[in-house]
C-alpha cells in the first residue's frame, strides 16, 4: 500500500479515526493489527519474515536479560553467543532474499576472469518491501538491551507495534526503541493542532512526491534508459535532477511518514535537515538519512575504533563503513562504489586539511564570508551529485558507460546555444511539465534554506491570521492534486527507498 495510492487515502483516516475512539489499553493492539494489514498489503507472506524477525529479536533480547542469572560462569560470554545467534538468524534472512543472487554472479564474474567456469544454483525470490529498515530496527533494539542501554520488553505485541509501525516500516525512518518504544505505552488523545500540523508536513510531503520528484523521474528514467542518445551534458542535467529526485522522494516519505505518526501522537526522529545546502560532505552526510547515518555510526563505526584508533585506522573505518552503507543500499557494485566514493570524501578532506588551511591564510582567503560557504555548497553539491551516477544507473558498468559517453559527447560549447537550451529541456518533459519542476525546485530551495536558518515554519504560519493559514493549507492541497503526477497514464510511482 503505496502513500500516493487511493487505497491509503481511505486506509489511513479509518484507522486514525478508529484509533481515537477506542479504550488506551488496546490502541496499541489497533495499531498492530493495522500495521500488519498495511505491510500484508504487497503480499501476505511478508508478514512470516517480519514477524520471524520480531521473535527472534524479542526472545533473544529476553534472554540476554536472563543470562546474567542462568550462565552464572561466564554471563558475558552467553550473551556474546546470543547476540551473535540472533545477529546471524536475523541477517541470514536479510542476506538470502537481498544479497543471494548478488553474491553468486560475483562468484561467478570473478571465477570466469580466472577463466574457470562456475554455475552456482540461483534462487529466484522476491525481495520484500522494508526488510533492511525493519530488519536494521531489530538488531539496534537487541544491540541496545546487550549493551544495557535497555531494559528487556516483556510485552511481545508492544514491541511487535515497535517492529511494524506501518508509517515508518518500509522506509523509515529506522527508529531506535529508546525513542518509539516508550512512546507506545503512553496515551494519546485527539488534539487539534497536533493532528493539523501532522497532515500539514504530510502535505509538504506529498507535494515533494508527487509534484517535484515523480515529474523529475520522467525526465531522469528517459536519460538514464537510452543515454546513448544523449550529449554529456544532458546526461550531467539529468544526474543533477536525479539528485532533487531522490531528495524529494525519500524526503518526501519520511516527511508523510512523520506527518501520519504526529497525527495519531507519535514523534519519529527527523530524518532531513537541508542536505543540499551542506558546505561538506561530512557535513551533507549529518544531513542526509540522519536515521540511518547514526545506526551505522553507533553500531559500526565505533564498534571498529571509530575515531580512536590512529589516522589511517580511522579512515578505515570510515571507508569500510560506507562501503557496507553503501551494499545496504542495494545488491550492487555501483552501490559498494557509491558508498565507498563517499567515505573516500571524508578521508581526503580531513587529509588535506592542514594543507587547505595553510593556502587560505596565504592567500588571505575569507572563509567566514556568504560568497566562501556558497563555493563549499557548489562543490559539495558536485561531489555529491557525482557519485549519484553510481546509484542510480543499472550496474558499475552501466556507471562507467555513461561517464565515457558522456566525456566524450560533452558538447560543451553548445550550452551557450539556445535551441541546444531548448532541446535540452524538452528530452522528456513538456516545457509546461519543466516549468512547473523548476518552480517547484525554486519552492524547495527556497524552503529549505530557511529551515537551515532556523526559521520556525510551523510557529511563523500559526501566528498569522487564520484567513492567511487557511489559504496556505488549500492552496498545498489543490497545487498537489492540480499539478501531481498521476492519473490514468501513470501508476503509482514507489518510493526508490522501497527497493532498500
Amino acid at each position: 500500500m503505496l502513500f500516493n495510492s487511493v487505497s491509503f487515502l481511505i486506509f489511513f483516516p479509518i484507522v486514525v479515526l478508529i484509533y481515537f475512539f477506542i479504550p488506551q489499553r488496546v490502541k496499541y493492539l489497533w495499531l498492530l493489527g493495522a500495521s500488519y494489514f498495511f505491510y500484508m498489503s504487497w503480499n501476505p507472506r511478508y508478514a512470516l519474515l517480519i514477524l520471524a524477525s520480531t521473535v527472534t529479536t524479542w526472545g533473544s533480547a529476553l534472554l540476554l536479560s536472563k543470562c546474567g542469572k542462568w550462565f552464572t560462569r561466564h554471563p558475558q560470554r552467553a550473551e556474546k553467543w546470543c547476540l551473535a545467534g540472533c545477529a546471524a538468524l536475523n541477517l541470514g534472512i536479510l542476506f538470502f532474499f537481498k544479497y543471494y543472487v548478488f553474491t553468486v554472479e560475483s562468484i561467478e564474474k570473478l571465477f570466469s576472469l580466472m577463466g574457470v567456469s562456475v554455475k552456482v544454483p540461483v534462487v529466484d525470490v522476491l525481495l520484500p518491501v522494508g526488510i533492511s529498515f525493519y530488519t536494521f530496527q531489530a538488531l539496534g533494539y537487541i544491540i541496545d538491551v546487550y549493551r544495557r542501554e535497555i531494559p528487556a520488553e516483556k510485552n511481545l505485541l508492544r514491541y511487535a507495534l515497535f517492529i511494524s509501525f506501518f508509517p515508518q516500516l518500509v522506509a523509515g525512518p529506522i527508529e531506535r526503541s529508546k525513542n518509539l518504544m516508550y512512546q507506545i505505552y503512553q496515551p494519546h488523545v485527539f488534539d487539534f493542532q497536533r493532528v493539523k500540523d501532522g497532515l500539514l508536513l504530510m502535505g509538504w510531503g506529498f507535494f515533494q512526491k508527487l509534484v517535484i520528484a515523480d515529474r523529475i523521474a520522467i525526465l531522469v528514467n528517459d536519460v538514464y534508459g537510452n543515454y546513448h542518445v544523449y550529449s554529456g551534458l544532458q546526461i550531467l542535467l539529468a544526474t543533477m535532477l536525479f539528485a532533487f529526485q531522490i531528495y524529494c522522494d525519500f524526503a518526501g516519505y519520511s516527511d508523510i511518514a512523520i506527518g501520519a505518526a504526529r497525527v495519531m501522537g507519535f514523534t519519529l526522529t527527523k530524518n532531513f535537515k537541508s542536505p543540499y545546502f551542506a558546505t561538506t560532505v561530512s557535513d551533507f552526510w549529518r544531513s542526509w538519512h540522519i536515521s540511518l547515518t547514526t545506526w551505522f555510526r553507533d553500531y559500526v563505526y565505533i564498534p571498529l575504533g571509530g575515531n580512536r584508533c590512529g589516522k589511517w585506522k580511522k579512515y578505515r573505518n570510515l571507508l569500510l563503513t560506507f562501503a557496507v552503507s553503501g551494499l545496504w543500499h542495494g545488491a550492487g557494485w555501483n552501490f559498494v562504489v557509491w558508498g565507498a566514493l563517499n567515505g573516500l570524501y571524508q578521508a581526503a578532506g580531513d587529509l588535506t586539511l592542514p594543507v587547505r588551511t595553510r593556502l587560505q591564510q596565504r592567500l588571505h582567503i575569507r572563509t567566514q564570508c556568504g560568497s566562501y560557504r556558497l563555493l563549499q555548497g557548489i562543490i559539495t553539491f558536485g561531489l555529491v551529485d557525482f557519485t549519484w551516477l553510481f546509484f542510480r544507473a543499472e550496474s558499475f558498468t552501466t556507471a562507467l558507460r555513461m561517464l565515457w559517453h558522456g566525456i566524450n559527447n560533452i558538447g560543451l560549447f553548445s550550452f551557450f546555444n539556445p535551441d541546444t537550451l531548448l532541446g535540452i529541456q524538452t528530452m522528456a518533459l513538456s516545457e509546461k511539465n519543466f516549468f512547473v519542476m523548476l518552480l517547484g525546485l525554486a519552492v524547495l530551495l527556497l524552503v529549505d534554506y530557511k529551515k537551515k536558518q532556523n526559521v520556525d515554519f510551523k510557529g511563523t504560519l500559526a501566528r498569522q491570521n487564520i484567513w492567511f493559514r487557511w489559504l496556505v493549507y488549500y492552496g498545498l492541497i489543490f497545487v498537489v492534486l492540480i499539478f501531481g503526477i498521476y492519473g490514468p497514464e501513470y501508476d503509482a510511482s514507489t518510493f526508490i527507498y522501497f527497493q532498500f
